[in-house]
């Protein structure tokens, strides 16, 4: 069965019962980035899509079933990103499966989400014994969802986009963002970071912008990356970094960064994820 036929976005599916690398659905990032108006990756430099995958299992050699959580990290310049339905499914592929242990489940994985985005994946298993590393962080920066900013549009507008003459550097977040699942509709929420230095932003101008997104479909990945450009173009941010933390969905969070200077980006898990 070919990666199109087990396209099974929105449908009702029967989980795989054993491990089967075949449920990973590529898309090109090219789809994205042309619905943008984006060119390619080089509009960025640099970032990553950091996954957090919940609901991970798998069976010991005698049987007995182990958990864990994985942390997975995509480079942008990938030619295709992982559907995260898709994503659910093969995880779920391993429910029923033998495993050696949490090195050869991790060697699997890298393998295969590797082949499956084009690039080299890189996969951390999270053991039962490292879940009490694993804190809530309250965003970094300055929030700019309190001032009373009214003249919301719900289609994404970079006009909205204003700067003065003075240069700053500076940090701003908001929790307000909303956008739509471009295939089944559903909303995505996320805390959305901007690290930038150059002329200052307008905040209230900000906010209306990140807002407009509110009924725009697109995947994850591409919206920060729209955002991203919109943002370097309109404000003549001599460096700047976006980041967002989705809420999960199906067990999965999708974090992607995207950034004019290089990482290594923390993977710093948001209240409401």
């Amino acid at each position: 069965m070919s990666n199109s036929d087990r396209m099974v976005l929105g449908r009702q599916v029967n989980y795989s019962r054993r491990y089967d690398p075949d449920l990973l659905c590529p898309i090109p990032r090219a789809l994205g980035r042309r619905a943008a108006g984006i060119e390619g990756a080089e509009s960025f430099g640099h970032g990553e899509d950091i996954w957090n995958i919940y609901e991970l299992s798998w069976l010991n050699e005698s049987g007995k079933p182990q958990v864990a959580i994985a942390e997975v990290r995509v480079p942008l310049t990938s030619p295709s990103l992982i559907e995260s339905k898709s994503l659910k499914l093969y995880c779920n592929s391993f429910n029923m499966t033998s495993m050696a242990g949490a090195d050869a489940l991790r060697e699997t994985m890298v393998r295969d989400l590797s082949r499956a985005a084009g690039a080299d994946v890189a996969v951390h298993i999270i053991t039962p014994d490292m879940f009490t590393d694993i804190t809530l962080t309250e965003p970094i920066g300055t929030c700019i969802d309190d001032p009373d900013v009214t003249g919301f549009t719900y289609e994404p507008d970079p006009t909205l986009l204003r700067t003065t003459t003075d240069p700053t550097r500076e940090i701003l977040f908001t929790r307000l963002f909303r956008s739509c699942c471009p295939v089944t509709g559903q909303p995505d929420w996320a805390t959305i970071g901007i690290s930038y230095f150059g002329p200052r932003i307008l905040r209230d101008g900000l906010l209306r912008y990140l807002v407009s997104y509110r009924e725009h479909q697109g995947f994850h990945e591409a919206c920060v990356e729209k955002i991203h450009a919109d943002i370097h173009r309109h404000c003549g941010a001599l460096e700047l970094e976006v980041g967002a933390r989705f809420t999960r969905r199906g067990g999965l969070d999708i974090n992607p960064v995207r950034s004019t200077c290089p990482g290594p980006w923390p993977n710093l898990r948001d209240p409401r994820q």
